[in-house]
């Protein structure tokens, strides 16, 4: 028959500390994964907002210059 060993204060803490960081491991990965998700969600929604300025900023140029056209025109024929 086998001698059995004694379960140790230091054994039993060993083994209850691997239990531990094991579910916080657990915890933290799913946190992280949350966290990676929200990212680059947050990525795609900046690059739609970087493609809707850059839209609106090209109408309003094209705004300006037919204004600027109309304003010329008025002036040009005001003059006469």
């Amino acid at each position: 028959m086998k001698k059995r060993k004694s379960a140790t204060v230091t054994n039993i803490a060993q083994q209850s500390l691997g239990i531990r960081l094991s579910s916080h491991e657990k915890i933290c990965a799913e946190r992280m994964k949350t966290l990676i998700k929200s990212i680059d969600e947050l990525r795609k929604e900046v690059a739609e907002l970087k493609d809707s300025v850059s839209k609106g900023k090209g109408i309003v140029a094209a705004l300006v210059f037919i204004g600027s056209l109309a304003t010329a025109v008025i002036g040009f024929f005001s003059f006469k």
